[in-house]
């Protein structure tokens, strides 16, 4: 019988073992993707702010292509530029 009790043990101690290895490898995988679930939401924020100055950036540059009263302005807003017989008054904000 001692034999048998020394089997039954040893196979008691393995299982134990076993099933913690798993416990702790699968709570560091659980981190581990949760972290990167994180990150991915974090990403898709990002890229969906890129896209939409993206789209602000096209659109801007297809009003500068077809129409030349937009490059005007555009050119007198971010230059500062004016005509030769224009007066220019700033003002601070």
């Amino acid at each position: 019988m001692t034999l048998r009790r020394t089997i039954i043990a040893f196979f008691a101690l393995l299982f134990v073992a076993l099933t913690m290895f798993a416990g702790l490898f699968f709570v560091r995988t659980s981190a581990e993707y949760r972290a990167l679930r994180l990150q991915e939401a974090e990403q898709r924020l990002r890229l969906a702010e890129l896209e939409a100055r993206l789209a602000a950036h096209q659109r801007d540059l297809e009003g500068m292509r077809s129409n030349p009263a937009h490059v005007e302005r555009v050119i007198r807003e971010r230059l500062g530029y004016a005509r030769p017989d224009e007066l220019v008054f700033r003002f601070e904000h």
